[in-house]
């Protein structure tokens, strides 16, 4: 589902790239009891993690459906369209933001949301330093990295004043409004620690109905590991222009499980309703369509990135290094990074993994945006070249020995664990390919999936890890990742600053190169000329395939199957079949 929610969130780490989505336990079972009511059935990968939005990290997650804030992005013409608030006012100099909400709002518990809900929103959780949110950073402004003011004006009317012109100000107010009305004790009370207690309210084991929330659906049930049920909000304030209620469907059904296979068994038994399609399962279900009363929609590139990337942080926790140093000379060395680039043939992946339905990616900014950088423009690429890795190997004092393996100066072998999150046949797939292709210039790579909360933690607390394979889902606006460029963003993955309430890091170090695309993020952020924010966008992908914190590999084709029996879909690449939810419905 497309929402503003999604647009902000929309560098938020993927268990699995996005058009894959899963299936359960046989989604019959649960139609029984509830048969007669309107219902999408579609599927997830795990369960979510939290349902507090301000602590969420990961995908997949409930807030697209839950929350809205004032205002939200289209994601078929990409212009801002309103939200909670039916208006806003900018003022001359871009410092003044007036948004006029909507008359009549309420929270799922019939409670009246007001510009007391936006004030606490901002001021009391995004912008307070207590609350460890990664929303916080992208609201950081210029080289300061000041916050925006906000205050009441009446009831409807709230004002943000920010200390310089920004330009993404208006899109990133897209982030959820929350309840001031249940959360504000908890933001105000303190644990034993010092710490509020809103950090330890609404996980996962809060019953559904303690959650208050604004969106089109309410949380309804959720059974670990096997789904999580929505009903329809009826105090969300959207109605047609016959002047009916909206959303039109009553239930949505979220199945949970960990095997891709299972999920195209239950689409095809009917069990579900969609189902993101694979590049292995898309020539089977394309002959299928008419079979199964269903149609395959999209046949572009997505919109999210996939990558390999090695920890280059130098730092130490206890006196202990995060990496050892041996390796951590090897992942610091350009022409090592270089060199794998160049062993990865990435077009083998796209026509084995992908079965052709994939495109060589190269740059962290979807090829949708206007701020993307072709190849034909100026941006650097790493086609398969065996030779010239090993060449990029032996000029940074590398050698091999009489068996073609690789060692360093010192006579270490090169050998290092890649990571990924297991259940994912696609992902296992790449790194199978990724571990052959690099022993061909004499790297010996111990691919090891491992369980999706054992992978996260060490990307994002322990940092006890040596290279990844991963993927960041993508958007129109190269700002929304600004938190994975920036040296101390949360998603600053590749050389992760230790965030609030983890352990110390001592040596931590920011290289110039990553200092230089933090401070061009910047500029662009301040840059209202379209054609100067292009070319600074441009430099940072210059520079990030240059230094290749992150080995960019296959962008694949988005595609998701739906059953013929709805009205109303309007696919995106961006956002998928159901991101106007609000206005779908059940013809069959």
């Amino acid at each position: 589902m497309y929402s503003l929610i999604k647009r902000f969130w929309i560098f938020i780490i993927l268990a699995a790239f996005t058009a894959m989505t899963l299936a359960a336990c046989n989604p019959n079972n649960f139609k029984s009891s509830a048969a007669q009511v309107p219902q999408i059935v579609s599927s997830i990968l795990s369960d979510p993690k939290t349902f507090n939005f301000p602590l969420s990290q990961e995908s997949p997650n409930v807030f697209g459906l839950i929350y809205e804030g004032l205002v939200d992005q289209n994601p078929l013409t990409g212009k801002v369209e309103p939200r909670l608030a039916e208006s806003w006012q900018v003022s001359e100099d871009k410092l003044k933001f007036i948004f006029t909400l909507r008359p009549g709002l309420k929270w799922s518990d019939g409670q009246p949301l007001t510009a007391d809900d936006v004030l606490f929103t901002y001021k009391d959780i995004y912008f307070n330093e207590a609350i460890p949110t990664d929303v916080r950073d992208a609201f950081k402004i210029g080289i300061s990295r000041k916050l925006p003011s906000i205050q009441k004006i009446d009831e409807r009317t709230v004002e943000f004043i920010l200390p310089e012109p920004f330009r993404p100000f208006l899109l990133n107010t897209g982030t959820p409004i929350l309840p001031a009305h249940t959360l504000q004790k908890y933001v105000n009370q303190k644990d034993s620690e010092g710490k509020p207690v809103f950090l330890s309210k609404w996980g996962i084991d809060t019953p559904p109905g303690e959650i208050i929330v604004n969106g089109p659906y309410k949380l309804e049930r959720y059974d670990t590991s096997e789904r999580v049920i929505f009903q329809r909000n009826p105090y969300y304030w959207r109605k047609d222009i016959q002047g009916n209620s909206q959303p039109y469907v009553e239930r949505l059904v979220w199945q949970i499980v960990e095997n891709t296979d299972t999920s195209l068994l239950q689409f095809r038994s009917g069990g579900l309703d969609t189902i993101g399609i694979s590049p292995d399962y898309f020539s089977l279900l394309k002959v299928q369509e008419k079979q199964g009363n269903f149609k395959i929609y999209g046949n572009e590139p997505g919109t999210g990135t996939s990558f390999i990337f090695f920890n280059l942080n130098k730092g130490r926790r206890n006196s202990k290094p995060l990496v050892e140093p041996v390796k951590s000379r090897w992942f610091n060395t350009l022409e090592f990074r270089q060199a794998v680039a160049y062993a990865i043939d990435r077009q083998t992946m796209i026509n084995n993994t992908f079965r052709g339905l994939g495109k060589p990616q190269d740059s962290p900014i979807t090829v949708q945006s206007p701020y993307y950088l072709p190849p034909e423009a100026g941006l650097k690429t790493y086609n398969y070249n065996l030779d010239k890795a090993k060449q990029l190997l032996i000029k940074a004092g590398f050698k091999y020995n009489e068996k073609s393996q690789l060692l360093d100066s010192e006579g270490n072998r090169v050998r290092f664990t890649l990571l990924t999150n297991s259940g994912n046949k696609i992902r296992e797939a790449m790194g199978a390919q990724i571990k052959r292709d690099l022993s061909k210039i004499g790297m010996q790579v111990d691919f090891t999936p491992i369980a999706w909360s054992t992978y996260t933690d060490k990307l994002s607390n322990t940092l006890d890890w040596e290279a990844a394979l991963l993927g960041l889902t993508g958007g129109l606006e190269p700002n929304d990742g600004a938190n994975v460029w920036f040296p101390e963003g949360g998603l600053h993955a590749f050389n992760q600053k230790p965030q609030p309430g983890q352990k110390p890091i001592e040596g931590w170090e920011v290289s110039p190169w990553e200092a230089e695309i933090g401070k061009l993020y910047i500029q662009a952020a301040q840059e209202f000329d379209e054609a100067k924010v292009k070319q600074l966008y441009a430099k940072t992908q210059q520079i990030t395939q240059e230094n290749l914190p992150f080995i960019y590999l296959v962008n694949p084709l988005a595609m998701t199957a739906v059953r013929n029996r709805f009205e109303g879909i309007n696919y995106s690449a961006l956002s998928g079949a159901f991101w106007n939810i609000y206005e779908i419905k059940i013809t069959k």
